[in-house]
């Protein structure tokens, strides 16, 4: 976490804690974005009034529920530290309300101890908190320990009972920091992977996505498989393509590739066991766009997503600089060369390493031909230019000079004025 924080909050004369995946990747060396404190001692109100005369107050909710405040600070270098505003909530604990698995609720007590909030949690690597006047560790669980050893475990035999997302996010947790689930937590996700679709569609989407963009998706992926949680997540991935699928995805993240391209990854052989080779690509392209939509994700992403996965099984026979404008001519420059970065994993899944030289290549010639004209702003003339020769603004005129781009992607020394106004005429 950026020490401006730390030392703002220090400042505050609070007696807080910072908890939760802060301390967890501080104690791996690594930066994080969380700014989340805990402060015993202290109710909503209490809190409240502590807080304003730093500046803005939020309350921030989950499930409909205070939970606590948000501080948006006024002091403008914390608040570049902390865009999204900086965490505080009063010390919680789960209070049985009934004999069943989710009679509980969770309430928050300034008289609860620090230990007290820890023992809600989820994992073991997220039940540490560190009191920021001292410095000391508050770390009931042993998740140092669960650290060090690269171990992922629930804090409890209810966690995922309590809270089905949490499945999601200790694979998130396998896939971002490389832990590897104990044997218990392991059955805890197999019995209660069923209850992953009580969860919105929109928060199962965003712990996908983070799963998506670590390391180690591959992994975290196999261990969804393997507890029946991506049937739940994902009955659009036929199990006869799931472990293609995985090492497509994991050479996606390798490489470094957008969300985009990863969603690609993990969806795009979804219509081959149900429909014709020839057709595979287009039924993917649906069930992706069932999926996606399911998961709630934004539609422009969506939309990117299934092009993606329409377009992805293109054929590397006869890579020229001709195909090359082609390729942007028809795709874009953006999604042309997510298509190349998506065909080269797929490649890479599939051990064929002289089509992916292939795939190479053609990365390598968009990148040579893209200053070439192949988008209709490229021309040198246009529909006004037309119309001064006698079209009239409709079809006809569209229809022209997207036969003049086709020209001029196949030859690009005709795009002069001239030339064209000259084809234009005929």
């Amino acid at each position: 976490m950026d020490r401006r924080i730390e030392d703002f909050v220090r400042g505050l004369g609070l007696d807080a804690y910072l908890v939760g995946g802060a301390v967890r990747d501080e104690l791996l060396g690594l930066d994080s974005k969380d700014a989340d404190f805990v402060v015993p001692g202290v109710d909503y109100d209490g809190l409240r009034r502590a807080l304003e005369p730093h500046g803005n107050v939020e309350d921030f909710e989950v499930a409909g529920r205070r939970v606590g405040a948000r501080l948006y600070p006024r002091d403008r270098q914390v608040r570049a530290a902390a865009p999204a505003g900086i965490e505080f909530a009063p010390p919680r604990a789960e209070r049985s309300t009934g004999p069943g698995r989710h009679d509980f609720v969770i309430v928050a007590d300034p008289s609860l101890s620090i230990e007290d909030d820890m023992a809600r949690r989820d994992f073991t690597v997220n039940a540490i908190a560190k009191r920021l006047d001292t410095g000391e560790l508050v770390d009931p669980f042993e998740g140092q320990r669960d650290l060090e050893n690269g171990v992922l475990r629930a804090v409890s035999r209810r966690s995922f009972a309590e809270d089905p997302l949490r499945i999601l996010r200790g694979l998130r947790l396998v896939s971002q920091r490389g832990l590897i689930p104990d044997a218990p937590t392991l059955q805890q996700m197999r019995d209660e992977a069923g209850n992953v679709q009580l969860v919105s569609g929109e928060r199962l989407g965003d712990e996908l996505a983070k799963l998506l963009l670590g390391r180690q998706p591959a992994r975290a992926l196999r261990l969804a498989r393997d507890t029946g949680v991506l049937t739940e997540l994902l009955p659009e991935l036929d199990p006869r393509v799931q472990e293609h699928t995985f090492t497509v995805v994991q050479a996606a993240a390798d490489a470094g590739a957008s969300l985009a391209v990863r969603l690609a990854a993990l969806l795009h052989d979804s219509g081959k066991p149900t429909a014709p080779v020839e057709q595979h690509a287009a039924r993917g392209a649906e069930l992706a766009d069932q999926a996606l939509e399911r998961l709630r994700y934004p539609a422009r992403l969506r939309t990117y997503v299934v092009r993606l996965i329409r377009a992805h099984a293109f054929h590397l026979d006869h890579v020229d600089e001709q195909f090359a404008r082609r390729f942007l001519r028809e795709h874009g420059d953006d999604l042309a060369f997510d298509l190349v970065t998506h065909k080269h994993a797929d490649l890479a899944g599939k051990g064929r390493q002289e089509r992916e030289r292939a795939a190479e290549r053609l990365r390598e010639l968009l990148e040579q031909e893209r200053t070439q004209p192949h988008r209709l702003a490229d021309l040198a003339v246009d529909g006004s230019d037309l119309i001064e020769l006698g079209y009239r603004e409709g079809p006809e005129l569209g229809r022209t000079l997207e036969s003049l781009l086709d020209a001029v992607v196949d030859d690009p020394s005709l795009n002069t004025r001239e030339q064209l106004l000259e084809r234009a005429r005929r």
